[in-house]
């Protein structure tokens, strides 16, 4: 994948604004630092900053169809593309990129090919024979994608923030699922499953269908001309993605050029949970296993790269944002250019440990459904801008389009909670892959509590960076926060210090606007708070919030939430260097 830039009909074609859209193209070359690219048409222009991943010899763009009429520049991963080839086989193709057809089969179909795409994709295209254009983002968003207006009356599109946040009179995200069309004048929605509409499923529960399918959503991934590797914190999720992998790796293209061994990665504090499991999975698995250690200060050293990059003050993204920020230089470091990761699979299947407290089958499917359609303002963004930030490429075969059709249309009653019963959240996954004949996992890796990714690396992780917050913001200045923030105003220290540092980056309205708000437990949506009546007096997105659902639950823990925190005690007086440990 790559960085975007596009601006589209502005009032001034000069050679001094071509100069500024390549300045503010260079903001993305984090995004793809392998080849750049700018196409100008008249007042548009198509910027594109590459990573190259499918035939990085000849794929560079912007990208044209025979007679060049028709122009695209593209962030995204085509998984179905050999096949669209076959099917429009009296076309010619400039190039192996799997991001070549698009404008193919605009020339075919129109503006009504996107849902014809299997894969995860943002991109401009300009039909220079009507100078029209359509602009369109993936299914749930796993590209990152913003639009933004200018005075002049152009039209601007970034795949991050800060490529058109300064020019820009008002700016958004870009919704996922959507396509913008220069001749409607404005979105309209081509992403239309039914469980989209919130009615509640009622397909029973096929344990080897599930399994086929996420089977299927991991080896189509496995496209690839560069090497690369699995993200595995030895959660249930990760585990699942390097499991499968390992398992079919042997079979694809991928190993006739970079061979079957697969590697793996993982991140935590010394000795946190995320450590142990992950290198017991890597065991089992037989993978090169490459563990990552940093320290609290280490991760507090990188909150102003990680809010940068990011582009949010959402507290729990920047958690998890960390970790994986720090993880991914390193992993860009030994040459790998993308990773297999496992967002998504909470969302889908209630993994989250609020969901314990869901009242019925409705609430729990439709709570699902909200939390889908939020994944591009939260683990999304995470996964795409924290990886990126180094040039790294994540891909989330949970998020595959058919897999979440056949999970969404599953009767939600097989997915509820029911300890007395022995099934713990997401029970239908780990059922269906318990095989005792050829298994996938360890059975207690298979049936491992869940664990929040800025939980798993640590939980003095999360209690450093409250104490790191609170030497920052006074008593005080949290007295006037509403004051000074009266868009989703912090409610805890932490929070305020996240927020003036995003304010520094991205002092527009239009930025703050961009950042999803409102309470939450253990990652909940503000709907589901509603569950339990003591949540709404422990709003905390750390799964550890779940009172009376985790096993460290800060009930537990002599109400640590709730204890001013020793930072000394926590957090080196002297900045440690990262500590890698790389393993196989």
């Amino acid at each position: 994948m790559c960085g975007i830039l596009a601006v589209l009909g502005c009032s001034d074609p000069s050679r001094a604004k071509r100069v500024r859209v390549l300045e503010l193209s260079r903001r993305l070359k984090h995004r793809g630092p392998d080849w750049s690219g700018l196409h100008q048409h008249g007042d548009c222009f198509l910027a594109h900053q590459r990573l190259a991943i499918v035939d990085p010899a000849s794929g560079d763009q912007p990208l044209f169809n025979e007679d060049k009429s028709v122009i695209v520049t593209v962030n995204g991963e085509i998984y179905n593309h050999e096949e669209i080839r076959k099917k429009l086989s009296h076309h010619t193709f400039r190039t192996g990129s799997d991001c070549d057809v698009i404008a193919h089969l605009y020339e075919e179909y129109g503006e009504d090919f996107v849902d014809m795409l299997d894969g995860i994709f943002s991109f401009v295209l300009l039909d220079t024979r009507d100078n029209s254009y359509i602009v369109a983002r993936d299914a749930i968003g796993v590209t990152s994608l913003y639009i933004g207006w200018g005075l002049d009356g152009s039209v601007w599109i970034s795949s991050e923030m800060k490529g058109l946040n300064d020019d820009c009179e008002h700016f958004e995200c870009f919704p996922p699922g959507h396509l913008y069309s220069s001749k409607d004048g404005g979105f309209r929605r081509w992403y239309n499953p039914p469980w989209y509409s919130e009615a509640i499923p009622s397909a029973p529960y096929d344990p080897l269908a599930l399994r086929q399918a996420f089977e299927k959503a991991v080896i189509k991934r496995l496209m690839t001309d560069v090497p690369f590797g699995v993200l595995l914190s030895g959660g249930l999720d990760s585990s699942l993605v390097a499991s499968i992998t390992s398992r079919y790796l042997a079979t694809t293209k991928a190993a006739e050029q970079w061979g079957s061994k697969l590697h793996s990665f993982c991140v935590g504090l010394e000795g946190s949970p995320d450590l142990k499991a992950g290198k017991e999975v890597a065991d089992y698995l037989g993978t090169v296993h490459h563990e990552f250690t940093f320290t609290v200060q280490d991760g507090i050293d990188a909150i102003e790269d990680v809010i940068y990059h990011v582009e949010t003050y959402d507290v729990t993204s920047i958690r998890a944002s960390t970790p994986m920020f720090l993880m991914s230089r390193k992993i860009k470091s030994l040459g790998v250019k993308w990773v297999i990761s496992g967002e998504g699979s909470d969302e889908i299947f209630g993994g989250y440990l609020y969901f314990h407290k869901a009242p019925n089958k409705e609430e729990f499917h439709q709570e699902t459904c909200r939390k889908i359609k939020a994944l591009h303002q939260y683990d999304c963004q995470r996964a795409n801008k924290s990886t990126f930030a180094w040039g790294l490429e994540a891909r989330v075969p949970f998020l595959d389009k058919e897999f979440i059709n056949v999970a969404m249309n599953i009767d939600p009653e097989n997915k509820m909670i029911k300890k007395d019963e022995g099934r713990i959240e997401k029970y239908i996954l780990r059922k269906a892959f318990d095989d005792e004949e050829n298994p996938y996992l360890p059975k207690h890796i298979l049936y491992r509590q869940k664990e929040q990714f800025s939980d798993g690396v640590g939980y003095s992780w999360i209690d450093g960076l409250k104490a790191h917050a609170a030497k920052h913001v006074t008593d005080r200045m949290m007295l006037n926060a509403s004051n000074i923030y009266p868009h989703n105003t912090p409610n805890t220290k932490e929070g305020y210090y996240y927020r003036m540092i995003f304010e520094r980056f991205f002092p527009q309205n239009s930025a703050r606007l961009t950042v999803p708000g409102g309470p939450t437990v253990a990652c909940s949506t503000a709907k589901a708070v509603e569950w339990d009546a003591s949540w709404s007096k422990n709003l905390d997105p750390s799964g550890r919030a779940a009172l009376g659902v985790h096993d460290s639950a800060y009930e537990n823990q002599n109400n640590v939430v709730n204890k001013p925190v020793e930072f000394e005690k926590i957090i080196p007086l002297e900045a440690a260097s990262v500590k890698v440990a790389i393993q196989g």
